[in-house]
């Protein structure tokens, strides 16, 4: 049976002055998103958008969350590591396991061979078109140990944060979080500038 990865995405807004605004996350090197991450295993969607939208953005409380959609996804070229994943040298579990990858992220396919497939995890000087990779791991890892299907949900947080700009620390990165007006947005990283049509459907329909 292929795995299919559980993705959330957090859309959080606050109402300042009769404006919408919605919470933004800077990136150092990856541009401006919004909160977004992977459903853990033994959690349900709902559980995951709460727990996301707290660890990326250090707010506590939201005034309500709802889902407002929902996409499934059919990744080509890609996989999303469903469970952790040991990457050996060659493709036999006897040989040398030198590294790890952490589930939800994403890795591109290099080639398979019986049960095990070549992954590649890469990163760039900077996103989304970068100069060149700056760090790179590849390796073979069990196939059922990876996913190339994503069911993403979308939700919709409200929050009376009165806080305007902050930074906070996680997956070894300092992000700064700040608000933006819904109608005077600025270039979010692609694809979640698609992502922002759940939103503004739902708001259109309020």
């Amino acid at each position: 049976m292929e795995n299919v990865l559980g993705k959330v995405t957090c859309f959080i807004t606050r109402k300042k002055d009769e404006n919408l605004e919605l919470l933004l996350i800077k990136h150092p090197n990856a541009g401006i998103q919004v909160p977004a991450g992977t459903v853990e295993i033994n959690e349900d969607f709902y559980q995951a958008a709460i727990r996301e939208a707290i660890e990326e953005t250090g707010l506590k409380e939201f005034v309500s969350c709802n889902s407002i959609g929902k996409q499934e996804q059919n990744l080509v070229g890609k996989y999303i590591i469903y469970e952790k994943a040991k990457l050996y040298s060659r493709p036999d579990m006897t040989s040398f396991q030198w590294a790890e990858i952490r589930r939800g992220i994403t890795v591109f396919h290099e080639r398979s061979q019986g049960e095990f497939v070549q992954i590649s995890y890469k990163e760039g000087d900077k996103h989304p078109e970068p100069n060149y990779i700056t760090y790179q791991i590849t390796g073979w890892t069990k196939k059922l140990n990876l996913a190339s299907k994503v069911t993403r949900q979308f939700y919709h947080h409200q929050s009376n944060s009165q806080l305007d700009k902050w930074e906070i620390k996680t997956d070894n990165h300092t992000f700064k979080l700040y608000w933006s007006p819904l109608d005077n947005l600025p270039q979010i990283v692609s694809p979640q500038n698609d992502w922002l049509d759940y939103l503004l459907n739902q708001m259109n329909n309020l």
